[in-house]
């Protein structure tokens, strides 16, 4: 092991737990303290060279995770954002893509005599963009669309309120809608 890496490995052990904390108290996340601190460490090793130690290393670690943390909040507004209330243009533009029982038109995404959900790389864009909502967003899609549940069933499995689930429902296939013009339609 070479010494930059036996370097970061020791800012690992003496100064993680340190990290980790702040991290979440920063996000209340555990999953996302956890990834903020590896991004730390991960760009802590890719730019070592220019630690040049006019710094305590764990004030250069908290600097990199101080502005990780604000890359996290700066993303999520963005995503906050396509949701706003001044973006009703194209979020009343997509109603038309779903039936009376908000599911998918059969046949809206067909080209030619194809389904695109009959097409498998439409599919794995289908599940990779399922799979970029928001933990509860995702679950409440698979529960309704893949799962076929009652949303009354999905409103108590997830302790949420029925106005709550349907405002999730139709801010999760605009978001969906718009991953998948993103990255399948061309």
């Amino acid at each position: 092991m070479d010494a930059k890496s036996l370097q970061v490995k020791e800012w690992v052990n003496e100064y993680g737990d340190a990290l980790y904390s702040w991290a979440y108290y920063k996000t209340h996340d555990r999953e996302t303290a956890e990834d903020l601190v590896q991004e730390t460490y991960i760009s802590a090793f890719n730019s070592y060279e220019n630690y040049n130690g006019s710094s305590s290393p764990k004030t250069w670690l908290f600097t990199i995770l101080n502005n990780k943390i604000i890359d996290y909040y700066r993303k999520k507004a963005r995503e906050e954002n396509l949701f706003s209330r001044e973006n009703n243009a194209w979020i009343n533009a997509s109603d038309d893509l779903f039936d009376e029982k908000d599911h998918w038109k059969k046949g809206e995404y067909a080209t030619g005599s194809d389904n695109w959900l009959d097409n498998p790389d439409f599919n794995n864009i289908l599940a990779l963009c399922i799979k970029k909502l928001p933990e509860n967003w995702s679950l409440i899609i698979q529960a309704k669309y893949i799962l076929d549940k009652d949303s009354k069933e999905i409103c108590k499995e997830l302790n949420i309120s029925t106005s709550n689930y349907w405002q999730v429902t139709h801010r999760a296939k605009l978001l969906l809608k718009k991953c998948i013009e993103l990255n399948w339609i061309r």
